[in-house]
């Protein structure tokens, strides 16, 4: 049995969605997460994180146990490798990175659907966890890769300048503003308020949603939520792991340190 896929039945009802980003493995993070009852889709991040495929499987168990949706973030340099073993391991949902054409996105497309004349891909017949034990190949399970998220991430001037070309493609169902990439790729980086990269966010959330396809928006905390908010952004991906772990440690230390050295 095929199990539902939240984020595709979230972004279908026109539901606003909360995800988060985690680097780590440790499948009891995602218990936690689907503990709080408020997320409704964890994001690992298996472009910096390191994995292997047996992590990928069990993350993917601890979603669905949780009732959590998933989505995974996969290098570009083993990008078709990457995308089918996550969608086997039970990942709803694929975040293709550093895409610079029209061309690169539709070769992520081709890697992520099902080897099928109604869908075009590559995803052949394989014995994972998505086809439930079985061998695949039945018309459920290559309607199960068809259902699958695809979302790519807007940080290259390639990207930008081929943006509208990008966005009307049928499969390009989400896209997230890479603001931190685009800054390098353009030659100031780091430089999140330079006039150039502000110009080519404005133009990635506004034509998103201009167009029908759903912009998500990464954010440190809700303090940050509301510029989006007043542009008609409901996609939300909050905090990082490993960062909320730093901040708390760093904050909590040097206040400790500097209580015994009498400050």
């Amino acid at each position: 049995m095929v199990k539902p896929n939240i984020l595709r039945q979230k972004l279908e009802s026109g539901e606003p969605t909360l995800s988060t980003h985690i680097h780590s493995v440790w499948p009891s993070e995602i218990e936690a997460l689907g503990h709080t009852g408020l997320y409704d889709y964890v994001e690992f991040v298996a472009e910096y994180g390191p994995s292997d495929l047996h992590d990928l499987d069990n993350m993917c168990r601890a979603a669905e146990l949780s009732n959590l949706g998933s989505m995974i973030k996969i290098d570009q340099s083993l990008m078709p490798f990457l995308a089918q073993r996550g969608i086997g391991s039970g990942f709803n949902s694929v975040l293709f990175t550093d895409t610079r054409s029209v061309g690169e996105v539709k070769d992520c497309i081709k890697a992520a659907r099902p080897d099928h004349p109604d869908h075009g891909g590559l995803y052949g017949v394989a014995t994972r966890r998505n086809s439930y034990m079985g061998y695949g190949g039945t018309q459920e399970y290559v309607d199960s890769l068809g259902d699958v998220v695809l979302a790519f991430m807007i940080e290259k001037k390639g990207a930008v300048d081929n943006l509208e070309e990008i966005l009307s493609l049928p499969e390009v169902e989400m896209v997230q503003w890479g603001g931190a990439d685009y800054s390098m790729n353009i030659g100031h980086p780091r430089q999140m308020n330079h006039p150039d990269v502000e110009a080519a966010k404005k133009k990635t959330f506004e034509m998103a949603l201009e167009m029908g396809v759903h912009p998500r928006a990464e954010v440190n905390s809700s303090d940050g939520i509301k510029e989006y908010l007043d542009i008609g952004v409901r996609h939300f991906s909050v905090g990082t792991d490993i960062t909320i772990l730093y901040d708390f440690w760093k904050s909590e230390g040097e206040k400790i340190i500097g209580a015994l050295q009498g400050e």
